[in-house]
């Protein structure tokens, strides 16, 4: 099972799914290139596509002197005509309504594809733009921060909201390891965050394949796991930023995100590990403050996932009573109240419409409970592969992460709100909904609190 990794020259190559999951699936018919000096030779890895000769180039005033400079004059040279938006900002930029707005103003009738150079931000607001206008497009990635270049879904922001956009993916990606291996440092760490998160999202995935009967696909899973072990296997190779370490890194994270590309959704690779980070963003840029980078965010909740994970299983599962679920139980109306009241009216409103878990059932609470009860020993031997805390922490001093949540400027109270609330923002079963519906969250939420404080 998984995907084996084997290259024709810099072009990856991937075998034929087989997979009998039930779910559906889509093959990945994207064009990858990963290796060194590729810059020069994007027009000859555009040309098989048959593009267009008439392109869009995105990206921003950082990227534009890493590699934005040297991919335009390679496309002028190769006879394209380059039309380009430079996204100039003093802050980071934002993947808001105003930087998606200068991209499509750029926009002329003569345009045939659009080419984002850049990483995180610039290729999710070029996938959307490139949705938007009906356009093909490519990526040029500069760094190994985020699993998404390969995605078909775009997370942007809309007045301080999160919100995640079904778009497409690339037709071709193109990676240089020399301008990647260049970036800035931290964007590995946010690479390396990233692909650890996958921890989270395939241990609540299995938990909700157990307990909610959800549909788990085993090639989604196995590929995950290759990508998490192939970062772990070159931790030192990262830190020292060589090229074999940031070959590692971008292929684990491009086989993360093949995963949303074969199944169609982010269920393989976010989990509230993800909400928790999205959850700071948000409280950040409503309070008028700069967000913490993604991927580092990421890496940082996985940790406190981690532990919550380690304290729910030193539960006797099978011994709860249904009062004190039903204790916790709320209703639709007291369930939206609390999501209102904790992230505010515009965002809270946003997530009561979408998240068709708010105010579920009583009785699928109960028959949750039921499940959880009965299965507890099969989930404990499911969900055995998890690391403890401890030991991603010792990977993480290794590699110089930012630990705890305040080296990410996340205080007290908004860490506890995350712990607490997260689990709203998506209507993924997660380990926390679990705690939530047995009527534990809080308990367990303080003492992980307390665990890594010590």
């Amino acid at each position: 099972m998984g995907i084996e990794i084997r290259y024709e020259g810099n072009k990856l190559v991937l075998p034929e799914l087989n997979c009998d999951c039930g779910l559906q699936h889509s093959y990945p018919d994207i064009d990858i290139y990963i290796g060194e000096n590729l810059v020069e030779r994007i027009p000859e890895y555009l040309a098989p596509r048959s593009l267009g000769t008439n392109v869009l180039v995105v990206t921003d005033n950082v990227v534009y002197d890493a590699a934005g400079q040297a991919t335009v004059s390679a496309l002028e040279e190769a006879g394209y005509q380059v039309n380009l938006c430079l996204l100039e900002r003093k802050k980071p930029l934002i993947p808001n309504e105003t930087a998606l707005g200068e991209i499509l103003l750029a926009f002329t009738d003569e345009i045939e594809f659009l080419l984002a150079v850049g990483s995180g931000v610039i290729t999710d607001l070029t996938r959307y733009a490139a949705h938007l206008t009906g356009k093909p497009f490519a990526v040029v990635g500069t760094a190994p921060s985020m699993d998404g270049y390969t995605s078909v879904v775009a997370p942007l922001t809309l007045g301080n909201l999160k919100v995640n956009k079904p778009s497409g993916y690339p037709q071709v990606l193109i990676c240089d390891l020399g301008v990647m291996s260049r970036s800035p440092y931290h964007m590995l760490l946010a690479g390396f965050g990233d692909v650890m998160g996958k921890y989270i999202a395939k241990a609540d995935w299995l938990l909700g394949e157990i307990v909610n009967g959800e549909k788990v696909c085993p090639i989604c899973i196995d590929i995950v796991t290759q990508a998490v072990e192939r970062c772990l296997d070159n931790v030192g190779e990262i830190k020292k930023q060589s090229v074999a370490g940031v070959r590692a890194l971008i292929e684990g994270l491009i086989l993360s995100g093949l995963t949303i590309l074969i199944i169609g959704h982010t269920r393989p690779v976010a989990s509230n590990e993800h909400s928790m980070a999205h959850y700071w963003e948000m409280m950040k840029l409503l309070a008028g403050e700069e967000p913490p980078q993604h991927g580092l965010s990421v890496g940082v909740a996985a940790v406190y996932c981690l532990k919550f994970y380690e304290r729910y299983f030193e539960l006797n599962l099978d011994q709860f009573q249904l009062d004190k679920a039903k204790q916790a139980y709320l209703d639709e109306d007291a369930h939206a109240k609390l999501v209102l009241d904790k992230y505010g009216e515009k965002i809270g409103r946003a997530i009561v419409r979408d998240n068709e878990e708010i105010g579920i059932s009583w009785e699928k609470t109960e028959r949750r409970f039921r499940t959880l009860a009965a299965e507890h020993e099969r989930i404990r031997a499911a969900l055995a592969f998890l690391p403890t805390a401890d030991e991603m922490l010792e990977v993480y001093r290794e590699l110089g992460y930012p630990w705890p949540a305040a080296a990410l400027d996340i205080d007290d109270k908004l860490l506890l709100n995350s712990l607490l609330y997260g689990k709203e923002y998506r209507s993924r079963y997660t380990v926390f909904k679990s705690a939530y519906e047995i009527g534990v969250l809080p308990e367990l939420v303080d003492k992980i609190i307390k665990d890594l404080s010590n």
